[in-house]
């Protein structure tokens, strides 16, 4: 943290209620939401200004930098990076379109607010010239819970909007069979295939309310609301993507989704349905050595291993089959060093990456924006934690986007694919007042 930050501690408010009152009209804010049920773990909130991305950063940097406030963030960075600009860097074909939002946007934190959900405190972390009126702002936020409530959608009569989808079920069927097509012929083992669903809207919607639904229907670790301008990415994303500290580097893979059930039977049924499928557990496998091969790159040799293979995480609405790669980073690695190795994440690639990169960009037909990518921060000490950009939407003036997909393999049903996207793209959707097109 910069030496011109103060911290200064407070007892516990509810995060959702601090963010919609002191933060909910700022024109570059974020929230780092690890969910509204979190009893351990940190959530962060509070403003920045755009900034360069810190490709340049050291990630095996000097520790010794003592810590001001609870939790690995002590400064830095919040943004996020979008999946096209990625897959240009990397040699695959590029659509990129500047409707779908800034590629890369990064603010550098001027003042954050940190809850240690653990010890049920709240730490703020400001210019000392700043801090006792956020403090002040901080202890007013306790009597403002029905600012919170009054942000959230009121319950409506009216009509509920169909939103547009970039594909059609029946299309979606016939890519997919496209996508074996490719696997038959060798030039790929495994494509993730996505599509996109957008909601058009006469005035903008407002990033908090919808973040709040979001947030209420499908709570998550990696949850977040990043706000610069006129673009505003709000995720409930489940997949922690890269995370860094004292040198080592994990990536945690989701391939392998299962529906939660109607009851508990239904749902355990579902659970083993999931563990036990030779589909997803190829799939999942498939991921994981791609996900080994980049980090090769960019660790020590020797040290790259799978930590845990093939377990299930639940979520509200979704079973997850999630493993964990990782590896120590050279003594010269840099952030920029981990991203050209490993950014896009195969699991939203498929793999061998450049080639699976390359067919989908034929097939999908347009750019995949700022989903797909990846988000969250990135320490001024060489720590980072960034998610996937999935179960995630994009706010832009004349509306908002959802991306969705999944991986497509030899023994892929186009059904259960169709389905899957669909239960993927509900929540978002929901969370923007929105309906999904019939067929999905």
């Amino acid at each position: 943290m910069s030496s011109s930050l103060v911290a200064r501690r407070h007892d516990w408010v509810d995060p959702a209620v601090v963010f919609a009152t002191i933060l909910c009209d700022d024109e570059h804010a974020f929230w780092l939401d690890a969910g509204p049920a979190a009893t351990a773990g940190f959530s962060w909130m509070g403003v920045g200004a755009p900034d360069a991305t810190p490709r340049d950063l050291p990630l095996v940097a000097d520790a010794r930098q003592p810590a001001v406030v609870p939790g690995p963030l002590q400064g830095g960075w919040v943004g996020w990076w979008g999946f096209d600009a990625a897959a240009a860097a990397v040699g695959a074909p590029a659509r990129i379109d500047d409707a779908d939002g800034p590629q890369e946007l990064w603010l550098r934190i001027e003042w954050f607010v940190v809850f240690d959900h653990a010890a049920r405190e709240v730490w703020i972390a400001a210019p000392a010239d700043r801090g006792e009126a956020l403090a002040d702002a901080v202890e007013g936020a306790r009597s403002s819970a029905s600012r919170v409530a009054s942000r959230r959608p009121a319950a409506t009569r009216q009509a509920v909007p169909i939103a547009s989808a970039r594909q059609t079920p029946e299309e979606y069927r016939a890519l997919i069979a496209q996508c074996r097509d490719a696997i038959r012929a060798g030039d790929a083992y495994q494509l993730c295939l996505t599509t996109r669903f957008t909601v058009a809207a006469s005035t903008p919607f407002d990033p908090v309310s919808t973040y709040l639904a979001l947030r209420d229907a499908l709570p998550a670790h990696h949850g977040g609301i990043i706000r610069s301008g006129d673009t505003a990415l709000l995720s409930a994303s489940p997949e922690r993507f890269l995370e860094v500290t004292g040198g080592v580097v994990r990536t945690h893979p989701i391939k392998g989704t299962r529906p939660r059930g109607r009851d508990a039977d239904d749902d355990a049924a579902l659970r083993r349905a999931l563990v036990d499928s030779v589909k997803e557990r190829a799939e999942n496998v498939m991921i994981v050595d791609l996900m080994r091969n980049d980090l090769q790159r960019v660790c020590r040799p020797g040290t790259v291993r799978a930590e845990r293979l093939l377990e299930v995480e639940s979520y509200t609405a979704v079973h997850q089959l999630v493993s964990t790669v990782a590896g120590q980073l050279l003594p010269d690695a840099t952030l920029g060093h981990l991203l050209d190795a490993a950014f896009p994440a195969g699991s939203m690639t498929g793999a061998p990456k450049l080639s699976a990169m390359t067919i989908l960009s034929a097939l999908e037909g347009a750019g995949r924006g700022i989903y797909a990518g990846c988000f969250g921060w990135v320490g001024t000490d060489g720590r980072a934690d960034l998610a996937m950009t999935i179960r995630s939407i994009v706010l832009r003036p004349h509306g908002a986007y959802v991306g969705a997909g999944g991986g497509i393999t030899w023994l892929s049903d186009p059904e259960e694919e169709v389905a899957e996207v669909g239960l993927k793209a509900r929540g978002p959707l929901a969370a923007l007042g929105a309906n999904l097109p019939p067929g999905w």
